[in-house]
């Protein structure tokens, strides 16, 4: 193909150097013709590993303008191999030196901002799974390292650290680790919900749409060489079955009343609408733009950061369950270990906890004689109230240390360290008088 600009008359000098730049799209050779007024050529061409060479930050080809005494006329472009997947020279501009460099500091931001995130949440959630061991953790630790690496391919920022690599090796990388990041978010979304939110349709409809998905991937590493066109065609409607799958995966936990439907929406919601925009965009149906091109880091960054929040909110749920469990628990234990009207000792706690106690020890038993005329004269309900002010009169008599039981029906016995021996006259006396 040959791609032949407007009409430019501009002047690249040693004070206001220009710069010619376009997106990085698939191609094996690319060749720009510089037309000078005074019918002068300049030719910069490069094979694959050259055009490497000229990236930028954002993906972007850039080539310096040679600098004359003559104004710059046309530039023309010679691309061989091209795919022409999204054109054949994408947002062509020229641009001074200045705003190469302001473009560059833009993208170096964001790039390294999205890059110290996610760092900083990977190690963090990685440590909490270290410690917590809660199943979604290490999926969302997966997603992040994976939109990680999606990132430095993406970015520019592997061109300039490998500048020998093919840039359609870098593509072909960029499009695998996509489809990766993709495959270890639904897996996040699987292992975030609630077991009840997924129906045996959707585990199916999931494990498919991941299989099928990364196998993409990895047919584009292979294939694209071969038949670039079919295989981009498929990667593409692969990603509207992506969005088939979360769309429903959404709508299940809205029917299932899931507890983090909230946020993971919100945190899907720019993902989702960036996904489609760029699907549209390859298919065609919308044209091509630099900012959309590049707006996945935009949107992965804003679902790492709220799926972090969705993380800390389920912890924080799965922590009150947790307190609740262990609250019931320890009643349960208590409950097993008391008895329900006293609240003293039951036979099994008082005689595993007294026997074997070190040290010499003194027992009592105390029986409460004639009880059956007790409960005939105040009844049942009276019978009861009588021993609950026995069990509250030993407590106040005996050690804080000592051992206290109601054995039987009206048996009630304890255990003191001889050191703290208690008078069996003071436990009647008070008995009597309450």
């Amino acid at each position: 193909y040959w791609v032949i600009s407007n009409p430019i008359d501009e002047y690249s000098s040693f004070d206001n150097p220009l710069v010619a730049r376009l997106g990085s799209v698939w191609q094996q050779r690319l060749a720009l013709h510089v037309l000078h007024a005074d019918g002068s050529l300049t030719t910069m061409a490069d094979d694959n590993r050259g055009i490497t060479r000229r990236i930028q930050l954002g993906a972007i080809v850039e080539y310096p303008l040679p600098h004359t005494h003559s104004a710059i006329q046309r530039l023309m472009w010679k691309v061989e191999g091209a795919g022409n997947l999204r054109g054949i020279v994408v947002g062509p501009r020229l641009a001074d030196k200045a705003q190469s460099d302001r473009s560059n500091l833009v993208m170096a931001a964001i790039y390294s901002g999205f890059g110290g995130l996610a760092l900083a949440l990977l190690v963090y959630n990685f440590a909490l799974w270290a410690s917590l061991r809660h199943r979604f953790q290490l999926a969302y630790c997966l997603m992040v390292a994976a939109l990680m690496a999606y990132a430095f391919t993406s970015s520019g920022a592997m061109a300039w650290l490998v500048p020998d690599i093919a840039n359609n090796d870098r593509l072909r990388l960029n499009y695998l680790l996509l489809t990766l990041a993709c495959s270890s978010a639904l897996l996040f979304a699987r292992a975030f919900f609630e077991e009840h939110v997924f129906g045996p349709r959707l585990r199916l409809t999931i494990r498919i749409t991941v299989a099928v998905l990364t196998g993409t991937g990895f047919l584009f590493v292979l294939f694209a060489p071969l038949g670039i066109q079919f295989v981009d065609r498929v990667y593409s409607w692969v990603f509207f079955g992506v969005l088939i799958c979360v769309s429903a995966t959404l709508w299940s936990a809205w029917r299932g009343r899931s507890n983090f439907l909230w946020v993971f929406a919100l945190a899907w919601a720019l993902p989702i609408f960036a996904a489609s925009l760029r699907t549209l965009a390859n298919l065609g149906l919308i044209r091509w733009n630099f900012w959309l091109d590049n707006s996945t880091i935009l949107s992965m960054a804003a679902e790492a950061l709220i799926s972090s929040v969705a993380i800390a909110y389920r912890i924080r749920l799965l922590s009150r369950e947790r307190d609740a469990a262990v609250a019931a628990e320890t009643v349960a234990r208590r409950l097993a270990d008391t008895d329900p009207l006293t609240g003293l000792l039951n036979r099994r706690s008082f005689l595993s906890q007294a026997i074997g106690r070190p040290g010499a020890q003194t027992l009592l038993i105390l029986d409460l004689d004639h009880f059956k005329q007790v409960n005939d004269t105040l009844g049942h309900d009276g019978g009861d109230e009588v021993l609950r002010v026995v069990a509250r009169t030993l407590r106040t008599v005996a050690p804080a240390n000592a051992l206290i039981a109601r054995f039987g029906g009206e048996e009630f016995a304890i255990v003191t360290e001889m050191a703290e021996p208690i008078d069996p006259n003071v436990i009647l006396t008070r008995l009597r008088a309450t």
